[in-house]
């Protein structure tokens, strides 16, 4: 989760089902969703492979009931801003990423900004599972 879901959770989701595979349902939302996937979250994991075009932004809300209620873990991705919280009773991890979108970037740090985050998070996914999941 992160607040737009516009690039980090987008990201985070993609990975996470590429790695994780179909036996685990995982989602990603935001507590202000922006509507849109970030062009540039799209293209740094065109560049690993993965293809996260039929994902899509949406609010914490949007996520069924019976999702909820089964969750195991929640993992927050954000940094500067105030991270989405549920009210829930689950295992919640909270992993610092600075938000890859900065309208003060060129497009070559635009696409650095990506690129390093998705491979932040890929990182921290892959300690996760070493962790928790094996």
């Amino acid at each position: 989760m992160c607040v737009g879901n516009s690039a980090r959770s987008q990201i985070a989701e993609g990975l996470a089902k590429s790695m994780l595979g179909n036996e685990h349902k995982i989602k990603s939302a935001g507590s202000k969703p922006s509507g849109k996937i970030h062009p540039n979250a799209i293209a740094c994991m065109d560049d690993i492979g993965i293809n996260i075009r039929d994902q899509y932004s949406k609010h914490i809300d949007d996520l069924d009931k019976v999702f909820m209620s089964n969750l195991d873990y929640v993992i927050t991705l954000c940094a500067e801003e105030v991270c989405p919280s549920l009210p829930i009773a689950t295992q919640r991890l909270h992993w610092i990423n600075e938000d890859p979108v900065n309208i003060n970037y060129s497009e070559k740090q635009l696409k650095n900004a990506f690129s390093s985050t998705r491979d932040n998070i890929f990182k921290l996914i892959k300690k996760f599972i070493i962790m928790n999941i094996t």
